[in-house]
């Protein structure tokens, strides 16, 4: 493993005492207002995100006026870290976590005015279903965001991980080979890609 890179099974599939420090260390590296203000909750939204870690960005989300929010991760660990700060929400309905992948999110077809996926997108076992799936699930019209690592004033975490420019390109392409058309967004630390529906 390269010096200042996380090993990709803790990341990919927290669990046990390093996966719960990589959950913590994710809330405290991924400040995901920039990604809030960029996906554009509609009042009466209903959003997706894949692979919500620890749940920052569901933290923030539930502050907006979505009238549902879901989410899909592999990790049974980081669906009860997430889970805990929102057991009403849960239990009224609102907020929805469940174990999943990109690939198979278990949501039906056109479901969501929003789908969104930080920093996971180059982890997906098969990049081309993980897109096939988020687009099914975004209805006509709807906005689907995936960020990566990188952005305009990266921190030095963010830079070692950030993609070769090839690999985002090659994101990039799959993804309007799906959406059609796709935009580029340099956020602080975060490069975004934007496609509708």
């Amino acid at each position: 493993m390269e010096p200042g890179r996380a090993d990709p099974l803790t990341v990919a599939l927290p669990s046990g005492v390093p996966g719960r420090l990589a959950g913590h260390v994710m809330l405290w590296l991924n400040r995901q207002q920039d990604v809030l203000d960029l996906l554009d909750v509609p009042p009466g939204a209903a959003v997706l995100e894949v692979g919500y870690g620890p749940g920052g960005l569901i933290r923030l989300l539930r502050r907006t006026g979505a009238r549902r929010i879901c989410g899909v991760d592999p990790s049974v660990q980081m669906r009860d870290l997430a889970s805990r700060p929102h057991r009403a929400e849960i239990i009224a309905g609102r907020i929805d976590l469940r174990l999943g992948t990109a690939a198979d999110t278990g949501f039906a077809e056109a479901e969501f005015d929003r789908v969104v996926a930080v920093n996971n997108v180059a982890i997906w076992p098969d990049l081309r279903a993980g897109l096939t799936e988020l687009h099914r699930v975004t209805r006509s019209g709807g906005r689907a965001l995936i960020a990566w690592h990188g952005g305009t004033r990266p921190s030095l975490i963010t830079r070692s991980n950030a993609l070769p420019a090839e690999k985002l390109d090659e994101i990039e392409r799959a993804l309007r080979d799906v959406f059609g058309t796709v935009t580029r967004r340099e956020l602080t630390s975060l490069t975004c890609l934007i496609a509708v529906r």
